[in-house]
């Protein structure tokens, strides 16, 4: 490895590592009210669910809109960057949803603009709110990762947040979670490469289960995270 590809590797650690203070942890995605509600009782159940999400859900359209991101920073292309990111905060149907987005994506920004200052005028440009998957985009571009590895990394920090908030909430142990997410490396593989292979008239999804849990979300009566 060169310089280049080594800061490359240790940037999309840093982006990827469950200490990035952008408040990830304290998301179900809807997960809490599946538990609740005995949709999702073990670990079989958790995997199909998000097996599925990656299959149909909205997680592949963040992704090919990080990508969309990324590729727009790195030529300063600030039209498509703000196009994108006001596509995706239309895109969400529950207000936890688009709250959870927004609030990653501002700490995500903020944390940049300390870390590399010199993001600050793009970051400002895109302004607030600013989704997740566009302030990774950008923090990817701006440290020179591929978007290969920018969406794999999204990918994987999704899931692991997911089977972090299971383990908690079924409950898991830490070795059944840590199987799951090797069990899922097939499935990010694959999701990864169609997503790539995505042209703009393509994006879809089917995440009704999603919205309907995350509105359920909203009236729970006891509730351990945000959305």
């Amino acid at each position: 490895m060169d310089i280049l590809t080594h800061r490359s590797f240790l940037s999309i650690l840093q982006l990827a590592s469950p200490a990035l203070p952008v408040g990830a942890y304290s998301y179900s995605e809807g997960l809490e009210v599946l538990v609740e509600n005995s949709t999702i009782t073990n670990v079989e159940h958790l995997k199909h669910w998000l097996e599925a999400e990656l299959i149909y859900g909205s997680i592949r359209l963040d992704g090919a809109v990080m990508v969309r991101a990324l590729e727009a920073a790195r030529v300063d292309d600030l039209e498509a960057l703000c196009r994108w990111n006001l596509w995706l905060s239309a895109l969400r149907d529950a207000e936890e949803l688009r709250a959870s987005s927004w609030q990653m994506g501002r700490s995500l920004l903020q944390l940049l603009g300390k870390l590399e200052p010199e993001v600050l005028p793009l970051a400002t440009t895109v302004g607030y709110p600013c989704n997740y998957a566009i302030a990774f985009g950008i923090a990817s571009a701006h440290w020179q990762i591929s978007p290969q590895t920018a969406l794999l990394t999204y990918l994987h920090s999704w899931a692991n947040n997911l089977i972090t908030a299971g383990i908690k909430l079924i409950p898991l142990g830490q070795t059944a979670g840590q199987k799951l997410l090797l069990g899922l490396q097939d499935v990010l593989s694959t999701t990864m490469v169609e997503i790539l292979a995505l042209e703009d008239d393509d994006l879809a999804c089917c995440s009704w289960g999603l919205s309907l849990a995350s509105m359920q979300h909203e009236t729970q009566y006891t509730r351990l995270f945000r959305s």
